[in-house]
């Protein structure tokens, strides 16, 4: 067996972030976010999503704060280790070339269109032909993450969001 016939072997990190995983979870938090008053994200915040949901730990305290209570106490119970909050803006400038391949995949898929004049991206609605992929349970709760992430936001302006999570754009 020749070197290029061997199977690929992927490591947990290359499973998880992908640019199609992150289509998906745009496409979540786009829906989530409309969900709320019916206005397109802007595309700053979409900068923040992949990695408020493709870190474990940060998953597991959105996954468990209630989408009634906001960012504000998920904030707040994020900064109780505050190193924790000041890691979100290194994990985006680390994510931000994932998070830009899958703005660009979930546009090609058609989850998602861009609006560049005004900066947003809009999610397209959850068709019956569009088949919801089937996922492993590892990431399963990566969706309803991401619409819970997109519901918060909505309530904010860009600005009280960057401030929430100590995070430049």
């Amino acid at each position: 067996m020749t070197e290029s016939d061997q199977p690929i072997r992927l490591n947990e990190a290359a499973l998880v972030q992908n640019e199609a995983l992150g289509a998906y979870a745009l496409w979540k938090f786009g829906l989530g976010f409309q969900d709320r008053d019916g206005q397109a994200a802007t595309l700053p915040l979409a900068f923040l999503v992949l990695p408020l949901v493709l870190h474990a730990p940060t998953l597991e305290m959105v996954s468990s704060t209630f989408k009634a209570s906001g960012l504000h106490l998920f904030a707040s119970k994020l900064s109780e280790q505050r190193e924790d909050l000041i890691a979100i803006h290194s994990r985006a400038l680390s994510l931000r070339q994932l998070s830009l391949e899958s703005l660009m995949r979930a546009e090609q898929s058609g989850l998602i269109r861009i609006n560049p004049a005004a900066a947003t991206v809009w999610a397209t609605g959850p068709y019956d032909e569009m088949a919801v992929p089937s996922l492993p349970e590892r990431i399963r709760r990566i969706g309803p993450a991401c619409e819970k992430v997109g519901h918060w936001f909505a309530g904010l302006t860009d600005q009280q969001v960057a401030h929430t999570l100590r995070v430049e754009f």
